[in-house]
């Protein structure tokens, strides 16, 4: 028997499987909580039948025979997709440092928390920081895209010296381009003036 024709008797058999045991496939949601603790919701709709999942842990099972709801648990989503979970990449965290206008010197309370970005970084397997320099909106864009430049590389020196590798680092400048804060331009705003370190 040709390669080819095993192939397509496994795609007959692997199609014409579930019609011979008597059952569909079968789809589970359940709704996580969140991890700020934020109330989520979603719909699950099959045809003109629907199940809002609006708590922690209530769920709903599709079938051939349409959605119904059912009450899970944590121990049972840990039990059924705790290995699937597990290998989900963390989710994205940001830190925001801010800068004394314009220099690229850190302010006195965003120094104190440059060292404890190493925490973060250092919980993922192949850490990927993202840097953004910012400016508030005084000056020219020029003189705002080389200072929001700096601000990031001085990030990036002290990410490299807490043990971040340097080709893990990305850093791009948006100098007054997408401030925090809207002003007019011209306003120094000390919110603006800030570097946003994003580590996925």
């Amino acid at each position: 028997m040709s390669r080819s024709t095993r192939a397509c008797l496994w795609r007959f058999w692997a199609a014409l499987l579930p019609a011979l045991v008597g059952c569909a496939p079968m789809t589970n949601v359940v709704l996580l909580p969140q991890p700020d603790g934020r109330p989520a919701s979603v719909v699950v709709a099959k045809g003109e039948q629907q199940v809002v999942l609006a708590r922690p842990y209530e769920a709903a099972r599709e079938s051939s025979a349409g959605v119904s709801a059912y009450a899970s648990s944590a121990q049972e989503v840990q039990q059924r997709f705790g290995p699937a979970l597990a290998a989900q990449p963390g989710r994205a965290a940001k830190v925001t440092l801010y800068f004394v206008e314009g220099k690229d010197a850190l302010t006195e309370e965003s120094r104190a928390l440059v060292d404890n970005m190493l925490a973060e970084v250092a919980r993922r397997p192949v850490p990927d920081v993202l840097v953004v320099g910012h400016t508030d909106l005084v000056g020219s864009h020029a003189s705002n895209d080389a200072l929001a430049q700096r601000r990031g590389e001085v990030i990036r020196t002290e990410l490299v010296r807490l043990g971040v590798p340097a080709e893990n680092i990305q850093v791009i400048a948006r100098g007054k381009r997408e401030p925090a804060i809207p002003t007019a331009d011209g306003v120094a705003e000390p919110r603006n003036r800030r570097v946003e370190i994003i580590v996925r």
